[in-house]
């Protein structure tokens, strides 16, 4: 998410981790990276003018000229500035004692329908009954598209196909999901290519006639200025309450994020980092602001572990690693756990520091699975007594190489060690050690268990490896020129 932003913002503040004695000038070039790095973005010029005045007023004091650690002090100038443009939000859907009705609109290809499901699947998750209503009468696809979502979720849905008037729909509506006492309404209203005068009058009479508690705008975050011009637009028709942002976890610069709120006043409320429906987050500026900034989200990481993995299955675990035992099936265990689509990359780019792991293929976890699943108990609980002749009892059972079921033994040996020290210690020392696992280069870029070498490199990663490799490789070749001449 914001790759190329963080890389930017970075380099500023490393410009003045070497400078021996910062200057006004210093400051004022990092500062000039930094606004350069928000326009790249496609930050409004309007957005970046205002948050560079208000750093540069606070980063040329010399409380931080003078700093042991200025380029510290900027970056908590910078990070507080972010939370600021950003900000405040509540995230908190607001829901009253009675049926709530909460309208979405946008324009065609903002993900609005899919984020009606999305939005459905929060709300089951908060023991709430929430109800379709598909108000898209253009659109017979957007129809089918809602029924499909509710199908899957196991949520009603209204439609009435054929019908003209929009506002009738959404009242009948409205009338039934009372009768089903269902907590909260989701009408899913027209979009259009582009803000036209038909799909705004059309939004008004709704948002007049229906009298919705909460009107949320969807916009694709890829798009940068258009969607804070639509923003704009459908802030001035209708009052909104709030900004669904999509696709964040595509391409989007972060021009779209900083922007919104600055320039409509309309804060953004959720945002969509992925294509499946567990795929909307609360918006929260200061964790936004640490993503943005490099820091990570570990609140963010541990609400979607606490929502996503078995918590009972995570505390017996917990106890036998404090009891010094972590075997090949509690190692099966915990990666049935996070192999769902996209968790574990999910939660690595939430931890400050980690890099993003390519995706786990079913393939490769059915490899993974199949070596396991054909060991003995015994196996399983000791793998040290896999001998030649079990080997290749295993491999063939699973259908690889006997040199492949060696490489799970001996790399879940140096897995073991880490997973057993991690007990009992807290999440600063669990990152430090996470962020080990993931050096040592434990996964392949094909998901695939590697040999980890001990001892004949100094503990260097795989990365180091390579470049000591071209370092020595570049000094033979030296050397044979000089001995030519």
């Amino acid at each position: 998410m914001f790759e190329s932003l963080q890389e930017g913002l970075a380099g500023a503040f490393k410009s003045l981790a070497g400078q021996g004695k910062l200057t006004e000038a210093n400051m004022r070039d990092a500062l000039g990276m930094v606004e350069q790095t928000l326009l790249e973005a496609d930050v409004s010029y309007a957005v970046v003018q205002d948050f560079i005045k208000h750093v540069t007023e606070q980063a040329m004091g010399e409380e931080v000229l003078l700093a042991l650690r200025p380029e510290q002090q900027l970056v908590s100038i910078v990070h507080q500035e972010l939370i600021n443009v950003l900000g405040p939000v509540d995230p908190s859907l607001h829901l009253r004692g009675e049926t709530t009705v909460i309208m979405l609109c946008g324009l065609q290809g903002s993900g609005k329908t899919t984020t009606c499901g999305k939005l459905s699947k929060l709300i089951l998750e908060s023991k709430k009954k929430p109800f379709l209503v598909a108000a898209d009468l253009q659109r017979p696809a957007a129809i089918d598209q809602l029924h499909v979502l509710g199908e899957t979720l196991g949520v009603s849905v209204y439609s009435e196909r054929g019908a003209q008037d929009p506002v009738k729909v959404c009242n009948d509506a409205v009338a039934a999901a009372k009768g089903e006492h269902a907590d909260v309404v989701i009408l899913d209203t027209a979009g259009r290519l582009a803000i036209d005068e038909e799909l705004m009058n059309q939004l008004k009479l709704i948002d007049n006639k229906v009298s919705p508690d909460q009107v949320y705008l969807v916009v694709d975050g890829m798009t940068g200025q258009d969607a804070v011009n639509s923003a704009a637009a459908f802030n001035e028709a209708l009052e909104l309450d709030g900004v669904i942002m999509t696709k964040l976890d595509g391409d989007a610069r972060g021009g779209a994020l900083l922007s919104v709120k600055h320039v409509t006043g309309v804060p953004i409320k959720f945002m969509g980092t992925g294509e499946g429906l567990e795929a909307l987050e609360p918006f929260h500026p200061d964790r936004m602001a640490g993503r943005i900034l490099g820091g990570g989200d570990i609140q963010t990481m541990l609400e979607i572990a606490n929502r996503e993995l078995d918590q009972e299955k995570l505390r017996e675990t917990e106890k036998r690693l404090g009891e010094g035992k972590f075997t090949l099936e509690d190692f099966r265990s915990q990666m049935a756990q996070i192999a769902k689509p996209g968790l574990m990359q999910k939660m690595l780019k939430l931890m400050p520091g980690m890099p993003a792991m390519p995706e786990i293929s079913e393939k490769d976890l059915s490899r993974l699975f199949g070596i396991i699943d054909s060991m003995t108990p015994k196996e399983r609980e000791d793998p040290n007594i896999i001998n030649p002749s079990r080997r290749n009892r295993i491999a063939t059972g699973a259908g690889v190489q006997a040199n492949e079921v060696n490489d799970l033994v001996k790399q879940f040996d140096a897995m073991k060690q880490i997973m057993v020290g991690m007990a009992g210690k807290g999440m600063g020392e669990r990152m430090k050690m996470a962020q080990q696992l993931q050096d040592s280069g434990m996964f392949n870029p094909n998901g695939r268990l590697t040999k980890t070498k001990r001892g004949t490199s100094g503990g260097m990663s795989p990365g180091e490896r390579a470049k000591m490799k071209q370092r020595r490789k570049a000094a033979k070749k030296k050397g044979k020129k000089k001995r030519r001449k």
